[in-house]
């Protein structure tokens, strides 16, 4: 999703610092980027010049020190206590105009807010996979975050080309929260051995759903999946009706996570 959000600055003539401490997932991340640039120039969507000056745009960091900026993006693991350990070092080398935005599926960003010293520019901004493609942008408003900061980030989507949709903060947010017994109810009817994932696949994309509920979790990722279905599962107090699967647990536990990994439902090459 980071590398997906910085292409997708970068090609609307952002300058975009790309961070991980990680430098061998920043390479992975470049040739991603290239790899969909040169995509997208193959298909014509993007010329090659403008395919260059993304590239112009961005630049790609393992130091923290590098990550100030009048806003950043956080995209990393779903856990609330790295998102607030990441949060609290970049406050350190930003000043105080900056927006710090969480690109989380599901945890509360006013629990967030209520570690760091400046919550009130503190706020969700969720985007969808890939990032550099899909349109929606859910702008999460927490408890304290200022109306100021909402403002400047639906029109920074706005700048992006996308839509975005504010939304106070809750379990899920809309997405997330419509979308789990889409999820939830395939698990069962696969659980249950009422139909494969093939078929059950094919059937809700003859209903029209761009993509059937195996194939979309395996471009999500099912560790990403499964634990948004936990974190909305437990927020919202247990119901039966949300219970996360213990097959799509299984997936994660042996690695098989989806298009990322190489198989998950399905096998990819």
């Amino acid at each position: 999703m980071g590398s997906g959000i910085a292409q997708a600055t970068a090609q609307c003539g952002i300058p975009t610092r790309l961070f991980d401490l990680n430098t061998e997932a920043l390479k992975r991340a470049e040739d991603a980027i290239r790899n969909n640039l040169a995509s997208l120039v193959s298909k014509q969507k993007l010329s090659s010049e403008e395919a260059e000056a993304t590239l112009q745009h961005l630049q790609f960091t393992a130091a923290v020190n590098d990550c100030h900026a009048d806003l950043i993006i956080e995209a990393i693991v779903e856990k609330q206590e790295a998102k607030v350990a990441l949060f609290q070092q970049l406050c350190v080398v930003n000043d105080n105009s900056t927006i710090f935005a969480s690109n989380t599926s599901s945890l509360s960003i006013s629990q967030l807010q209520q570690e760091l010293i400046h919550p009130e520019r503190v706020a969700g901004l969720h985007f969808f996979n890939p990032a550099a493609i899909m349109k929606l942008v859910e702008v999460v408003k927490g408890v304290h975050t200022a109306d100021s900061v909402i403002h400047e980030l639906t029109l920074f989507c706005s700048r992006l080309n996308k839509t975005a949709v504010v939304c106070k903060d809750a379990p899920g947010f809309i997405v997330n929260r419509v979308a789990r017994p889409y999820y939830i109810e395939a698990l069962r009817l696969a659980e249950e051995g009422l139909a494969d994932y093939t078929t059950i696949d094919a059937v809700m994309e003859a209903c029209g759903f761009k993509m059937g509920p195996f194939r979309l979790m395996d471009l999500i990722g099912n560790d990403i999946n499964y634990a948004v279905s936990c974190s909305v599962y437990d927020q919202l107090g247990q119901p039966d009706r949300l219970k996360p699967s213990y097959l799509q647990e299984e997936k994660v536990k042996s690695g098989k996570l989806g298009r990322k990994t190489g198989e998950g439902y399905y096998p990819y090459k």
